[in-house]
This record gives structure tokens, sequence and C-alpha cells, in this order.
């Protein structure tokens, strides 16, 4: 028997070799390792940043109340770490011209819009309420590409909205701490990342720019955009006198947890922008609706938010559709 072994083992080397070339399943194999190794520890940094950036952005919203200056922060802070990056050559620095930035222009206007909607959503309910319902963007990204865009789907694709949208509604009406804005917050929030990524296709093709240079100059420009908005509906003397009363009332902690949602939020966007480059976007979309999953669960253990059974049952049902989606769409 091992001599028949033998004679195997040898006359498969022998026939992968007889040409000089080494078998591809022996190469290939390390390789397609390590490559899934790659992207597990994407999707695992990925998660991680965004749970984290989502309980001390609650943290500093419950405290502060300011989610226009909150979402300046972000942004500030993505924007600061890209230009000390590339100052510094840790990060080679983008080869961009007018074009690329008069097409980024749309990209930067929906990013912002949608980011601000998301921190006005979380100052106003519960982490989870707003992922529950921002769980919903799919529905917005085949409503928007079918009626102005004039794209066709097929029906498996309609037919995966039917759990989205329902467990999405059965969410909102059994939430214990609905309100208004925070709910038209989370949905505003999705349709303007879904207009995002339609600009973002069509106007970045291409563009020869890596994931992160192409994230970090949206944070730029957004945070242009976003400024003169902030001071208009907020302004210092508020932004000042609420920030004394939080670290009257935090103390110097508070100072830290402001720096940390500024900061993990360029860093899971980063890592996310990062990881299209190696993904498909079904693996994306997937990863994406998991990573809704742990900050839903991490954000209920955390701030000990009550559920009721027929409410997370409403969130299983949309994150459930949402995966369907995911399938279903290519």
């Amino acid at each position: 028997m091992q001599a028949a072994a033998a004679s195997v083992k040898s006359s498969t080397t022998a026939s992968a070799t007889a040409d000089g070339a080494r078998p591809v399943v022996e190469v290939a194999a390390p390789a397609e390792t390590a490559r899934r190794a790659k992207i597990g520890v994407y999707f695992a940094t990925w998660w991680a940043l965004n749970v984290i950036f989502n309980i001390y952005n609650k943290k500093v919203l419950n405290a502060f109340p300011y989610p226009w200056l909150t979402s300046t922060l972000s942004l500030a802070a993505g924007s600061a770490i890209m230009l000390a990056s590339w100052a510094t050559r840790i990060a080679e620095a983008p080869q961009t011209d007018l074009d690329f930035w008069k097409a980024l222009t749309p990209v930067a206007i929906a990013h912002t819009i949608g980011h601000v909607a998301a921190t006005v959503s979380m100052a106003k309910v519960a982490v989870s309420f707003t992922h529950i319902i921002k769980s919903g963007e799919p529905a917005f990204s085949v409503l928007v590409s079918r009626f102005f865009l004039g794209e066709h789907f097929p029906a498996p694709v309609y037919f995966s909205l039917l759990p989205i949208i329902g467990g999405c509604a059965l969410a909102a009406v059994t939430e214990l701490n609905f309100n208004m804005v925070g709910f038209m917050g989370a949905m505003i929030s999705n349709l303007a990342f879904v207009v995002r990524t339609i600009f973002s296709k069509k106007g970045m093709k291409g563009k020869s720019v890596s994931g992160m240079n192409y994230y970090a100059c949206l944070s730029i420009m957004s945070l242009v955009i976003l400024l003169p908005f902030a001071v208009a509906m907020e302004g210092p003397k508020l932004w000042a006198a609420g920030w004394q009363q939080a670290v009257a009332e935090i103390g110097p902690n508070f100072v830290w947890w402001v720096a940390a949602q500024s900061v993990f939020y360029h860093l899971y966007n980063q890592v996310s922008y990062m990881s299209l480059d190696e993904i498909s976007p079904l693996t994306f979309s997937i990863g994406n609706t998991m990573k809704r999953i742990s900050v839903i669960v991490a954000s209920i253990i955390i701030f000990q938010t009550p559920v009721q059974p027929i409410n997370a049952l409403g969130a299983a049902i949309a994150i459930l559709g949402t995966f369907i989606y995911s399938q279903a769409k290519q």
C-alpha cells in the first residue's frame, strides 16, 4: 500500500512537473490562504473599529448633543491624519487633477449629508435603532436606481426588499423610545449614501486612486462643505457652553471620548474603503451586513437598551432581508 501511495505521489509530481512548471495547486494554495487571511483581518478590524466608534459617538452625543459639531470633528480628524501622513510620506499622496475634484464634489455633498443625518439620528435615538433603520439602505438603492436611473433588476431582488421594508417598519412601530427626528435622520442618511454610491460609480471610473486616498480626499472635501453649515446651525456660543457643561459633568474623560469617536470614525471608514480594493462587491455587502449586526448587539449590551421581542424580530427580519438582497443582486 505504501509503495502504491509512493507510486501515485511520484506519478502526480512527474506529470505536474514534466513541462518544467510547478503544480498550480502548490503555488496557489499558500497565496489563496494569505489572501483570505488578509480579508479576515480587514473584516475583523473594520467591525471592531466601527463598534468602538459607535459606542464613543453615542457617549459624546449623550453628554454633548451637538451633532453638527460632532460630525465636523470626525471629518477634521480624518483630514488631519491623512494630511500628516502625506506630509511625512507615511502614505503616498494621490495624483489628482481638477477633473478628479469635480467628480468628487457630488460624492462629497452626499457623503456630508449622510454623515450628519446619521449623527443627528444617533443623538435622538438608540444606536441599535439607527442601525436597524440603516439596514434598509438596499431598498433605497433599488428604488432610486429603478425610478431615477431606469435600471432593472431580477425579480428576486425586488422580493428581497419585502423583508427589509417590513422588518424596518416592524422595528420602528415597536421601538420603545421612538423619535421622529431620529427616524428621519436615519432615513435621510440611507438616501444620501445611496446617492453617494451612484455618483461615486459614475464619476470616479478610470480614476487611479487607492481606496485609502479616495476616502481621504472625500473627507477633506466634506469637511470644507460641512464647516460653514455647522457654524450656522449650532455656532461657537452653543458649542462653548455645551463643552463646559459636558466637561463639568463627565470630567477629563469627555475629551478622550471626543478624540476617540473622531479618530475611530476615520479609521473604520478608511479600512472599509481599503477592503474594497481587495474584495468583491458581494463580499463587501455581506461584510457590511455582519458589521451592522455587531454594532446593534454591542450597543444593546453596553447601553443596556431595552428591547421588546417583537422589536428584535423586526430587526432580525430586516437584516435577513439585507443578506438575501446581497445574494439576489449578484
